[in-house]
């Protein structure tokens, strides 16, 4: 299993917490976890024994936020906390914070790659959900559960079951629930939610090696992500469209969704490394492979230029007129514009190459242009890989030559 899929599992995980209530939990994890602990510390088996309904549901909740808190601080604390939690609501029947809870155990050994022990956890939640929607009595609402909450209780557990089917292997389960979770996400109109269930599911089909059916996946990513006018989605649905299209060898196509997708992540440096990062090495293979597609491209041209040679000194032999041999040399040279490359840089990069071209230092670029320089040195880097050259010299150089600057 890739370091990439585990890293698109995890995404989605986060996505199908997206369309909880936005009452549903207190967050604690930036600052008040210790003040939170020692509240409920003070509870012991005697006073939970005389304790209100009011006041059980109140400290119940207090365990799964200190759960929640803990899960990406202190995994054990985590898994204690959300047994607490349990020790308060399995006897009572209390089905929606027993989902809750099961669910994250099951996230917990899904982490450890306990794969079993996770999926006992899970169907345990299922089962809870189940009796969610049977009927099972609410502790804050004598009406029960309302299909919202059931049905965003089922959301949840159908992208983590769908996960752990993906990470072991069984790609038609992992679709299945995959599936029961978008008509949710389209029931109620969650398309950030399903703009990152499509993007998992083109990635596990890149993975798969089905490109019709990722290509299927991505696209509805990427209007789901439009629709949600969710930029960061964009912008991935796009990378994984750019990615789909260099492994299908069409590096023209390729190059033209990573670098709408570079679009955003240039503007969000800080807060997307990692997918900036993945989004260029994806260029520059892209690149790399463009490269040695225009080498042959360019050896083409070169035995068409001399096929040409040769057939105009047959035909001045033959005494093919002077027009003749023009058109043809006409035709020949707009075959040769047609393949020529043309380098497209964004307006980042234009502005660096104008200071390059002045003779600034990076450290000058960064200055003028607000940057840091290793930002600085990474868009120089960029240009290097674009222009095909060596040095910051041969850049400028190979750049007028272009017309760039």
């Amino acid at each position: 299993m890739t370091k990439n899929r585990t890293l698109r599992l995890f995404l989605f995980l986060a996505a199908a917490l997206l369309c909880r209530p936005a009452a549903a939990y207190n967050d604690y994890r930036s600052h008040n976890l210790d003040s939170l602990e020692r509240v409920v510390a003070r509870w012991t088996p005697d006073t939970v024994d005389r304790a209100s309904e009011e006041e059980l549901i109140a400290l119940n909740r207090a365990y799964r936020d200190l759960m929640l808190g803990y899960s990406q601080l202190n995994a054990e604390k985590g898994f204690f906390y959300a047994r607490k939690a349990l020790e308060i609501s399995r006897p009572r029947g209390w089905e929606s914070a027993n989902a809750d809870a099961l669910r994250y155990l099951g996230q917990l050994f899904y982490g450890r790659e306990q794969y079993d022990s996770a999926m006992v956890y899970y169907r345990a939640a299922l089962a809870a959900t189940d009796r969610m929607a049977g009927g099972a009595v609410s502790p804050t609402s004598p009406e029960g559960y309302s299909e919202r909450e059931v049905d965003d209780t089922y959301s949840a557990l159908y992208g983590a079951v769908g996960n752990l089917y993906n990470m072991m292997g069984d790609i038609p389960q992992a679709m299945e629930y995959y599936r029961k979770a978008g008509e949710i996400f389209d029931k109620y109109g969650w398309n950030e939610s399903n703009a990152v269930l499509y993007y998992n599911i083109g990635e596990t089909w890149v993975d798969e090696g089905d490109f019709q059916a990722a290509e299927k996946a991505y696209l509805r990513s990427l209007d789901y992500g439009t629709a949600a006018d969710d930029s960061l989605m964009v912008a991935m649905a796009r990378k994984g469209l750019g990615r789909l299209y260099m492994e299908k060898g069409r590096t023209w196509k390729s190059l033209r969704y990573l670098h709408a997708a570079e679009e955003y992540y240039s503007a969000h440096e800080r807060e997307e490394v990692g997918f900036a990062k993945e989004n260029y090495e994806y260029m520059s293979a892209a690149l790399l492979a463009q490269r040695k597609t225009l080498m042959l491209l360019v050896a083409g041209a070169v035995a068409l230029l001399l096929l040409t040679g040769g057939v105009l000194l047959l035909a001045g032999k033959l005494r093919v007129s002077r027009k003749e041999q023009s058109e043809v040399a006409e035709v020949l040279e707009e075959t040769l514009q047609e393949i020529r490359p043309a380098v497209a840089v964004s307006a980042r990069e234009h502005e660096i190459l104008d200071l390059l071209s002045k003779g600034y230092t990076t450290p000058q670029i960064a200055e003028g242009l607000h940057l840091s320089p290793e930002t600085v040195k990474w868009y120089r880097k960029k240009l290097l890989v674009k222009f095909d050259v060596a040095n910051a010299a041969e850049l400028v150089t190979k750049a007028r030559e272009g017309g760039v600057i």
